[in-house]
């Protein structure tokens, strides 16, 4: 049985989708640069955004931080809010919560903007602990190290503690971690993404997840 359940944030809890791509379009956009085609920009979703202008459309790293900078002037003032969690989201935070379980957020996005989102939505009351980058260079196994720290998990309970994401960098954290991920469909990973990268489990909808985590 897990005792532990992290949660990532984009993909996982909330669909993002429209204000991170209407962000990035607009730092194209300000920077006079063409814009690359959806599926592309697609891909930004749940990764640290370092790692996405420098390993996606291979940027250096002083044009990805000019970029990253010219996103969030409107991530941070519109972007973030366009955004909304997936239907049952609540509902599944709620009862999961309710069966004993400890929740918690572990995402690659700057914590202060995971933490308003997370009031924004009413969302931060089920988790023990909102934990998130704090800098672009900062991968996800980090992430979840801090999480684990601030809920005081020591290293025998780490058996008892599940990633819950919709990417790789999710499953590859976890796994760094020494702990196991669960995989969710129904956010941002490329069709066969999750499994060839070695989640542990694999659900297709909040549904699934939910009963997954009563069970488990």
């Amino acid at each position: 049985m897990y005792k532990y359940i992290l949660f990532d944030l984009d993909g996982t809890l909330t669909n993002s989708s429209g204000g991170i791509i209407k962000s990035l379009e607009y730092a194209f956009d300000a920077m006079g640069f063409e814009r690359p085609p959806l599926e592309t920009l697609k891909k930004f979703i749940g990764p640290p955004l370092m790692d996405s202008f420098q390993n996606i459309l291979r940027f250096d790293e002083e044009l990805s931080r000019t970029m990253i900078k010219k996103y969030r002037e409107r991530y941070a003032v519109k972007g973030m809010f366009e955004n909304y969690p997936y239907e049952g989201m609540t509902d599944l935070l709620y009862e999961v919560g309710k069966s004993g379980k400890i929740l918690a957020v572990a995402t690659s996005k700057p914590e202060h903007f995971s933490r308003t989102i997370t009031d924004y939505f009413g969302l931060t009351k089920y988790f023990a602990s909102v934990t998130g980058s704090e800098n672009e260079s900062e991968d996800k196994a980090a992430v979840i190290i801090k999480a684990c720290k601030r809920l005081n998990i020591q290293e025998i309970e780490l058996g008892s503690v599940l990633m819950i994401g919709d990417r790789k960098h999710d499953i590859i954290g976890a796994h760094k971690c020494g702990i196991k991920c669960c995989g969710v469909e129904y956010g941002f990973a490329p069709a066969g993404e999750l499994k060839e990268y070695g989640a542990d489990y694999v659900v297709k909808t909040v549904d699934d997840l939910k009963e997954f985590l009563l069970a488990n």
